[in-house]
């Protein structure tokens, strides 16, 4: 299968496509190239290193966007099992671009919810790019309120360009369905903890993004507006996506720093998509520790600290 690179990783593109010729010509036993190949992986990583130790924010998107990145149903597949989706906002439809239902985690029960896109043409249609209509949030509250029921914990998935745009979403009350998530996620009464693991854009990433642990992975990004769409309102163009992803801040580093989420998950070097495995370990092994934390607190305690977290974000204080 053919890697997708992106502009910013050409020396690595050239390197690997040197190590392919190498290994190809060393298997057909003409030349003995195993020297040249050691140099060339011992290359390649200190490469890796290199390009992937100063990314500014656009090049984040971009691996953000990866299309090989997994997505909400890989990392359920990967650290869950016993997973039975649940469909359905017993109002209009089932939004494919939201997913969830309850699952185990090492024979603990919770719920999962998350954006789910597609990686072909056919799939993106299916699940409209990762963009929920009013219904997807419905579902997904739905859900929530279930799994408040039953008493088990909460786990979403992050991963949408923004929610559904169209009229007709507009028209069944898109703004309503985000909004009453935001307040009803406030006050649940079980531990929730929230994970980007793609796009956090806008209201339709925080439709599912109110928690007591709001997590990012290291190549993510968070922010109110995508930085085609910022450049877009501000200058008219797209062509200054790269400074609008550099004013956002919209990194998790940044976003850690103006302490808008509460910590940063590790992922391999250049992406989840380079070594899936490593990610699902690490998202797995920091939701397990995470609930283990917040089982030590009473419901009404979670709730008073989520409350006074979200809401001492953007205050500030004038000296007299």
């Amino acid at each position: 299968m053919a890697v997708t690179y992106f502009d910013f990783e050409k020396p690595l593109q050239e390197l690997q496509e040197q190590l392919d010729k190498a290994r190809e010509t060393h298997e057909k036993g003409k030349v003995d190239m195993s020297e040249l190949i050691s140099q060339l992986e011992s290359k390649i990583e200190a490469t890796r290193k290199e390009v992937y130790g100063t990314l500014n924010g656009w090049q984040k998107v971009q691996i953000s966007r990866h299309t090989e990145r997994p997505y909400t149903l890989d990392y359920i597949e990967n650290i869950c099992s016993d997973f039975v989706e649940l469909h359905g906002d017993r109002n209009v439809k089932d939004d494919k671009a939201m997913v969830g239902g309850f699952a185990s985690i090492d024979g603990e029960s919770v719920m999962v919810i998350g954006h789910q896109k597609g990686r072909n043409t056919k799939q993106r249609q299916y699940r409209n790019f990762g963009m929920p209509n009013p219904e997807g949030y419905r579902k997904a509250l739905r859900l929530m309120k279930l799994a408040e029921k039953f008493n088990r914990p909460i786990i979403t998935f992050i991963d949408t360009p923004g929610a559904s745009p169209g009229l007709e979403a507009e028209e069944r009350g898109q703004g309503e369905a985000i909004a009453r998530n935001l307040l009803e996620m406030a006050v649940l009464k079980v531990p929730v903890i929230c994970i980007v693991i793609g796009e956090g854009a806008s209201g339709g990433a925080l439709g599912i993004g109110i928690g007591d642990r709001v997590l990012m992975m290291e190549y993510t990004w968070y922010s109110v507006i995508s930085p085609e769409s910022c450049s877009s309102i501000l200058w008219r163009s797209w062509d200054y996506k790269e400074r609008a992803a550099e004013a956002l801040k919209l990194s998790a580093p940044d976003m850690l720093k103006n302490g808008l989420i509460d910590g940063i998950i590790a992922e391999p070097l250049g992406g989840a998509h380079n070594d899936p495995a490593i990610a699902y370990k690490s998202v797995k092994d920091e939701i397990r520790r995470q609930l283990k934390a917040l089982k030590t607190l009473s419901a009404d305690e979670r709730i008073e600290t989520r409350i006074d977290k979200f809401s001492s974000m953007g205050v500030v204080m004038d000296g007299e």
